[in-house]
């Protein structure tokens, strides 16, 4: 009831500070209006008693000299400027001037209070003295032959306001004080049970439902506080049921995987759990909001919709525009079952691992149909034809070999396949150590020398101090002979081959670099896939199982590692195997 008290004594305190404020200016303008009036009288009698005693023959340019002295004289016992002026507006003498700088002030004829006295009346007005700088009240008189014009600060007339004013606000501020206390005093009186019950409702609204009202009468104000505490008794019993069930629900929703959407038997938005606003990007307040508002989707309105005429579960599969390869399975069920509907709720499963797997299953199955149908249908091939035709000695022997180079191929096949399962299925234990990438790499391009001599190329190491490399020396070993591999197979004769070994901020740097034939911009991004080549004749005819590259870059991964590659289709590829240093003492 604070406010109610603040309102009482504001009002009081704003009555009389409104009666005051009025109060001052209507008589601070009065006595400000008769203390110039006073002033303005008191200047028009010193003009008239220095006009008196000045004398006969004011204006006479042959007194200008002695008239000049006298002004000063009478000026000073005055306490005012004095000031004579001609008819023809020059000043005669001046109280404020020197006589050398008279001749240098301006004709005072247009002045309002001299043109006034020229006119026969007393002038007066109030401006800042162009000669003296300060704001001066003016009075003129008129003279035979002139004007007799008498000035004094207008800080004397500011003085007497001030004075006022000080009293004024002496005044308003103790009526103030006055008025605060009696407002504070009545309110108080007024205001005290209210806000007792006004504090016992908000401890109530705030949660805390212990809170009682410390009396009790037999009025109206008694039988509130008595129904208060028994609405708060049966509140707090009711509340701690519905707080449980609410953490427990709200545990389930904030851990659970799948999006939750719950509609009211209007359509709108109740509660949507975290999971689903990270799946459809919502951000901010939902409840109140339609469905299609806040998920901005015309095919899961529609299920909605669906799900609220029946009692059976709607079941969508949607696809976000905003990532292709995200894939979710809705299910929307109104509740309860039977009966008047509550409303209606819907569950978003993350299916995109699923198809994810879905698609490798289907693409790994057909890729090795495909790998393993060339080879098998070559060996049938040629079998039945050595089983079924007599054939001389020369070409059983060339079937023959055609039937070893087609099993070899398969045995590589399924060695790579045995071989990228284990590094997957982390059945191939590596074993992490320090390894002189340098020796290693200098080994491998002496055993490939008969190969490369045979191809025509020019294999190059250059290797730089490095430290030595985090890695497994036969996983190490495998990836750069795939890569060496690689590069004899699609590099041209007379191509030149490099192994570069050197330091990087993060560990060992490997650059295998070729001049063969590069690799196409639109395939780089899938070079690393299984089976996937870039011209699959020429693999095939090459020995390639497609399978090289994705163990290089499994084997690279499973020591940390990382693998990439440049190229310029006709010029050339590069690829870049980064490993951690070893830390040695």
């Amino acid at each position: 009831m604070g406010s109610v008290r603040l309102r009482l004594g504001a009002a009081l305190v704003g009555l009389v500070l409104a009666v005051g404020l009025v109060f001052g200016v209507v008589a601070r303008r009065g006595l400000e209006e008769r203390a110039r009036e006073r002033l303005t009288a008191s200047l028009e009698t010193s003009a008239r008693l220095a006009l008196a005693l000045l004398g006969p023959g004011l204006f006479s340019p042959e007194r200008a000299v002695v008239q000049q002295a006298r002004v000063a004289e009478v000026a000073k016992l005055g306490g005012v400027r004095l000031t004579l002026i001609a008819a023809d507006g020059r000043v005669i003498a001046d109280s404020d001037m020197s006589e050398q700088g008279l001749p240098l002030l301006e004709n005072h004829a247009d002045r309002p209070e001299v043109a006034a006295a020229l006119a026969g009346r007393v002038g007066s007005h109030e401006r800042i003295s162009g000669s003296v700088g300060r704001s001066l009240l003016y009075v003129a008189v008129p003279a035979p032959g002139g004007v007799v014009r008498v000035a004094t600060d207008s800080a004397r007339l500011g003085a007497e306001v001030a004075s006022l004013e000080r009293a004024l606000l002496l005044a308003g501020s103790v009526g103030l004080a006055l008025a605060a206390a009696l407002a504070v005093a009545f309110a108080s009186l007024l205001t005290r049970r209210v806000q007792e019950l006004r504090e016992v409702v908000r401890g109530i609204a705030a949660g805390n439902l212990s809170r009682r009202l410390p009396w009790r009468s037999g009025d109206e104000l008694g039988a509130i506080a008595g129904a208060l505490d028994e609405m708060a008794e049966q509140l707090r019993r009711r509340l701690s049921q519905a707080s449980d069930e609410q953490e427990r629900l709200r545990a389930v929703l904030q851990g659970m995987v799948e999006g939750v959407l719950v509609l009211d038997r209007s359509g709108r938005v109740i509660l949507a759990n975290p999971r689903l606003r990270e799946l459809f990007g919502v951000w901010g307040g939902v409840e109140g909001r339609s469905a299609l508002e806040v998920i901005r989707r015309v095919d899961v309105e529609s299920a909605l919709v669906e799900a609220a005429l029946t009692p059976e579960p709607v079941v969508r599969e949607l696809h976000l525009s905003s990532d292709p390869a995200r894939h979710l399975e809705m299910h929307a069920v109104r509740f309860p079952a039977h009966g008047p509907q509550l409303g209606t709720v819907a569950v978003f499963h993350d299916v995109s691992e699923i198809h994810r797997l879905e698609g490798i299953r289907r693409d790994f199955v057909a890729n090795v149909s495909h790998e393993l149908r060339t080879p098998l249908t070559a060996i049938r091939g040629f079998a039945e034809t050595l089983r079924g035709s007599e054939v001389s000695a020369e070409q059983r022997r060339q079937y023959l070999d055609v039937i070893l180079r087609h099993a070899d191929r398969l045995t590589a096949l399924i060695e790579d396949l045995l071989e990228l399962s284990r590094i997957e299925g982390g059945t191939r234990e590596l074993v992490l150590e320090p390894t002189d990438v340098a020796a290693l790499a200098r080994g491998l391009i002496q055993d490939l020398k008969p190969r490369l001599d045979a191809r025509r190329l020019r294999g190059e190491l250059r290797a730089e101090p490095v430290p030595r490399a985090l890695a497994d020396r036969r996983a190490l070993e495998q990836v750069l002979l795939n890569l060496l591999d690689n590069a004899i197979k699609y590099s041209e004769p007379g191509g030149r081959i490099e192994l570069i070994v050197s330091d990087s901020p993060t560990g060992v740097r490997i650059d295998v670099t070729d001049t063969g034939i590069g690799i196409p911009e639109a395939d780089r991004a899938r070079i690393f896939e299984r089976f996937y080549r870039v011209e699959k004749a020429r693999s095939r005819d090459l020995g390639g199982t497609g399978l090289g590259l994705a163990i290089v870059k499994h084997l690279v991964q499973a020591q940390d590692g990382e693998v990439s590659v440049t190229s310029r289709e006709g010029q050339g590829s590069t690829f870049t195997v980064r490993l951690p240093a070893a830390l040695e003492a």
